[in-house]
């Protein structure tokens, strides 16, 4: 078998040219004549069975070599890649440069390859620290407020609205006497303690009462995401359906019980516990983050194709996207709220995009060189910890994850977890490792 000449080029890809002789060819070519006389049987043979010589009468010869160029490719193609021991990414680029049915098949390939670190910076001392900030008193005083406020009763009210009250109103909004598009609503509940998106509306509501009506007009600010009301004077009937008052909880022993906890010092300890917890994961994940960044700064890499750099900045689109709806606000709302277009972001995003990639190069070479492993153990039991979370009846998604290729990428997602915890260990003072083990998502 001739074996492809390769050529590395700028911009991170690879020229493979091949030469595939008939002989070498023959396979593939009798291969996809079976294909084709069983999908579209030749008369007097069984579909599958028809002979070369028939197939090129009925197809016509070209049509057979074409169509098996296609095995051709893909088959020595992935050959290649793994004699060559090449890292690509994406769609390859064909070129045909010689077909002619009973001579030597040419083609080339270009295929963008991942970036390499050329130097890797030295993860040997510590290069960041990691802080976590001191749990306090107070802070333990406002997580039993919060608390509190969780478990608060709201109690209907006679008397006018004051600043820590709930209304409960019916809205309508109108601009020229015409009801704006979803400008209408029943049962709205507005805590006056909070900010509205339309300055002064909660304001307007101080004082009311119970089964009182108040109209009144009100500016809307000029950044809001609905341009054609931006800056604009809307006029707003809002009428009174409930004034509720909060009652908080005492904080004593049976506030304490209510919570599942022996004592009200008890609960205190256990709060103390859990803020010093997510004080150390917020000092774990800043720490992390400025080491990536000194690594990546140190670092020098060969060059990110531009494929890879589109794929991130999709991936970073969609992430922020997916985050604005999860708020309850519209795509294109959020657009209009930022004035932005989704070009404009993504424009925005090509530099952290650049530095993802790096980072995520930088722990892949580190895998590699620490001969970092994951057991089959450890997999299986990350594997039966996602399956835990899915419910039995969905057998399309537990069958997913079950798959060779799901496992595949679950084990590449704790090889880099356990190469960066690794590294993280040498990398930055003080580092306090998460207990327990925390499962990938």
């Amino acid at each position: 078998m001739n074996k492809p000449t390769v050529e590395h080029l700028h911009g991170s890809k690879v020229k493979l040219s091949f030469h595939v002789t008939v002989e070498e060819a023959r396979p593939f070519l009798d291969e996809t004549v079976r294909a084709m006389s069983e999908a579209n049987p030749i008369q007097g043979f069984r579909p599958g069975k028809a002979p070369y010589a028939e197939a090129v009468k009925a197809y016509g010869e070209m049509r057979v070599w074409q169509n098996a160029l296609e095995r051709i490719v893909r088959s020595r193609y992935l050959r290649a890649v793994l004699d060559q021991d090449l890292d690509t990414v994406g769609s390859p680029e064909v070129r045909v440069d010689k077909l002619t049915p009973g001579a030597d098949i040419e083609f080339t390939v270009i295929a963008p390859v991942a970036p390499k670190v050329t130097k890797l910076a030295d993860y040997s001392a510590p290069l960041v620290d990691f802080t976590a900030r001191t749990v306090t008193d107070g802070d333990v005083l406002k997580a039993l407020g919060d608390l509190q406020t969780m478990r608060r009763k709201e109690v209907r009210s006679t008397e006018p609205a004051t600043k820590e009250d709930l209304v409960v109103i019916d809205l309508d909004m109108k601009k020229d006497k015409v009801t704006l598009e979803g400008g209408t609503g029943r049962d709205y509940r507005i805590y006056l303690t909070e900010d509205s998106y339309i300055p002064g509306f909660a304001d307007k509501l101080m004082g009311v009462k119970e089964g009182e009506e108040r109209t009144f007009t009100l500016t809307f600010p000029e950044g809001h995401y609905q341009k054609h009301l931006a800056g604009k004077d809307v006029d707003f009937t809002a009428k009174t359906k409930g004034v509720f008052k909060f009652e908080l909880p005492d904080l004593d022993e049976a506030f304490a019980a209510s919570l599942g906890q022996s004592s009200l010092d008890a609960l205190k300890k256990v709060l103390h516990a859990n803020i010093g917890t997510e004080e150390e994961e917020r000092a774990r994940q800043k720490s992390e983050v400025a080491l990536l960044d000194k690594l990546v700064d140190a670092s020098s890499f060969s060059d990110i194709p531009d494929l890879l750099v589109n794929d991130e900045v999709r991936k970073m689109l969609s992430e922020i996207e997916h985050s604005v709806e999860e708020r309850g606000m519209k795509w294109p709302d959020y657009l209009a709220s930022i004035k932005k277009s989704v070009d404009e972001l993504k424009l925005e995003f090509v530099p952290q995009a650049v530095r993802r990639i790096k980072a995520a190069t930088i722990v892949k070479e580190i895998s590699k060189r620490e001969k970092v492993t994951v057991t089959d153990a450890e997999l299986d039991n990350e594997i039966d910890h996602i399956l835990e979370g899915i419910k039995s009846d969905d057998r399309e998604t537990r069958e997913r994850v079950s798959s060779p290729e799901y496992r595949e990428y679950v084990a590449i997602l704790l090889r880099n977890q356990k190469t960066l915890e690794a590294v993280k260990q040498k990398a930055i003072r003080n580092y306090v490792p998460r207990t327990p083990h925390h499962h990938s998502e």
